[in-house]
C-alpha cells in the first residue's frame, strides 16, 4: 500500500517512478538530519587533508580548493529514513583534480571520509570516482547551508545519503575498508537504496 502511494505521488509529479527505491516516498524539501551539532567553521583556519595510500599526502586550504576546476552534476539523493529528493543540483570539486596531486597508489580500494566531530563515512575508491561523484560547495545554485554540510561536503550518487559526508575535513585512502560511523552502529555497509540495505542484520 505504502508502494502504491509513493508511486501515485511520483507519477503524479511527472517522474517514472522506476526513480524511487523500494520504501521510500518523495519529498521537494531536503530534511535536517545529522548526529551531533552544527559545527563554527573558520574559513581562515579550515584545511581538507588527503593522505594514506598515496604518494603526495596534501592538505588544502579553502583558497587551495577554489582555485581547483569546479563541476556540476545533477542526481536523485535518498536518505535512509525513507525519503528521496529527484534532481538535486550540486557544485564543487571532482576527485580526479585532487588525485592528480595526491596520485593515489594501485593499492588504493577504499575511501574514508572524515568530517568534524569525528564523524566518518566509507566506500569503496569507484564510488569516489563516479563522474557525478563531487566534493560539493554548493546546493541548487547557491553555497551549502550550514545544516547541510558548509563549506564542503562529500556527494556519492547511489548510496544513502549517509556515505554523503557533511563538513568534510579529510579523505583517507586505505588497502582496507574501515567501517564508517553508521556503519559501526550496524547500517549497512553498501548503503545501495534499491536493494534496501539499510542495516547490516
Amino acid at each position: 500500500m505504502f508502494r502504491g502511494r509513493a508511486e501515485k505521488k511520483v507519477i503524479e509529479a511527472g517522474y517514472d517512478p522506476v526513480r524511487l527505491p523500494p520504501g521510500q516516498y518523495l519529498t521537494e524539501k531536503w530534511p535536517v538530519l545529522h548526529a551531533g551539532t552544527i559545527p563554527d567553521v573558520d574559513l581562515a583556519r579550515w584545511d581538507l587533508a588527503v593522505w594514506g595510500e598515496v604518494e603526495n599526502p596534501i592538505r588544502l586550504t579553502w583558497e587551495d580548493l577554489n582555485r581547483l576546476p569546479k563541476t556540476q552534476a545533477r542526481q536523485d539523493i535518498h536518505c535512509v529514513t525513507r525519503w528521496s529528493r529527484f534532481d538535486a543540483t550540486f557544485e564543487g570539486v571532482h576527485w580526479s583534480e585532487l588525485a592528480k596531486l595526491v596520485g593515489p597508489r594501485p593499492s588504493a580500494r577504499y575511501v574514508v571520509a572524515h568530517a568534524e566531530q569525528g564523524f566518518t563515512s566509507n566506500v569503496p575508491i569507484a564510488s569516489l570516482g563516479e563522474p557525478q561523484a563531487l566534493l560539493a560547495t554548493h546546493a541548487d545554485g547557491e553555497p551549502l547551508a550550514p545544516e547541510h554540510g558548509w563549506p564542503l561536503r562529500l556527494v556519492i550518487p547511489g548510496k544513502y545519503f549517509w556515505k554523503s559526508a557533511k563538513w568534510l575535513r579529510g579523505i583517507e585512502l586505505s588497502r582496507v575498508d574501515k567501517p564508517g560511523f553508521w556503519e559501526r552502529y550496524g547500517y549497512h555497509n553498501d548503503a545501495d537504496p534499491f536493494r534496501e540495505e539499510r542495516y547490516a542484520f
